[in-house]
C-alpha cells in the first residue's frame, strides 16, 4: 500500500494546496473589510450584500462556473480587458482557477469573520475609538485578536474548501496536466477510467487531509474556550 502512494503523481495535489492557499490569501484581504462593515452597519442594503456574499453555498457550482466561464472569456470585456493589458487568458488556466476560487469560497470566509466580529463587546470597540484609534487600528488591534476562533475557522474552512473544489474549477479551468489539474479533477478522471485503486488512494489521502483540517480547527477553538479567549 505504502509503494502505491509514494508511486502515484502528487502535481494534482500541489496545485490544489497552492491554489487554496493563494484562494485564501487574496479572500482574507478582501473579506476582512467586507465583513467588518456587514457586522457593524446598519444599512438598508446589508441583506442584499450578504445574499450576494452567500450565493455560492446555494448555487450549483456548475451554474456558477458557467457563469464565471462566460465572464473571462475572450468574448467579454473583463477576459478582452485582461489579454489586452496583461496578456493573460484567463479560461482554461490556473489564474482563472483562482478568480473561479475566490467567487466560490468568498462566504466560508466571509461568515465566520463577521460572525465574530458581531459577537465583539460593543464597550471594548467605543473605547478603542474614544482612546483615539481609528477603524483600521481598531480592527487590527482590538477586534482581530479577540476573535481568534472565528479566525483561525475562516482561513482553515476557506482553504480546506477550496482544496474539495470540483464543479466550478473543472467548468473554469479543464483538465490540463501540471496546471489546472487539480486534486479532485484527477480523481474524477480515474473513476471515468475506472482506474479505481489510484482513484481510492487519491480520494483516501483527501478525506484523510480533510479530517485533520476539520480536527485542528475544533481543538484549536475548544484550546481557546478553556483558556477564556
Amino acid at each position: 500500500m505504502l509503494e502505491d502512494i509514494l508511486s502515484i503523481d502528487f502535481t494534482p495535489f500541489v496545485l490544489s494546496f497552492k491554489l487554496a492557499f493563494i484562494t485564501t490569501l487574496i479572500l482574507f484581504v478582501v473579506s476582512l473589510p467586507l465583513a467588518w462593515w456587514l457586522s457593524q452597519t446598519a444599512s438598508k442594503t446589508k441583506p442584499f450584500i450578504e445574499a450576494l456574499t452567500a450565493l455560492p453555498i446555494v448555487l450549483p457550482p456548475s451554474v456558477l462556473g458557467f457563469y464565471i466561464l462566460v465572464a473571462l472569456s475572450k468574448n467579454s470585456p473583463i477576459g478582452a480587458f485582461f489579454e489586452r493589458v496583461f496578456n493573460i487568458d484567463l479560461v482554461f488556466s490556473f489564474g482563472g482557477l483562482v478568480v473561479a476560487s475566490c467567487f466560490y469560497s468568498l462566504p466560508f470566509m466571509v461568515q465566520p469573520l463577521q460572525s465574530g466580529f458581531e459577537s465583539l463587546n460593543k464597550n471594548m470597540l467605543e473605547a478603542s475609538y474614544i482612546s483615539g484609534k481609528g477603524v483600521i487600528e481598531t480592527i487590527l488591534k482590538v477586534a482581530i485578536p479577540n476573535i481568534k476562533p472565528s479566525l483561525l475557522t475562516a482561513l482553515i474552512v476557506t482553504f480546506a474548501h477550496t482544496v474539495g473544489e470540483f464543479g466550478v474549477v473543472l467548468m473554469v479551468g479543464g483538465s490540463i496536466p501540471g496546471e489546472t489539474k487539480v486534486a479532485s479533477v484527477a480523481i474524477y478522471e480515474m473513476v471515468e477510467m475506472m482506474d479505481y485503486k489510484s482513484a481510492h488512494i487519491y480520494s483516501a489521502i483527501m478525506v484523510f487531509i480533510s479530517f485533520l483540517t476539520l480536527l485542528g480547527v475544533y481543538l484549536f477553538n475548544r484550546k481557546i474556550k478553556k483558556i477564556g479567549f
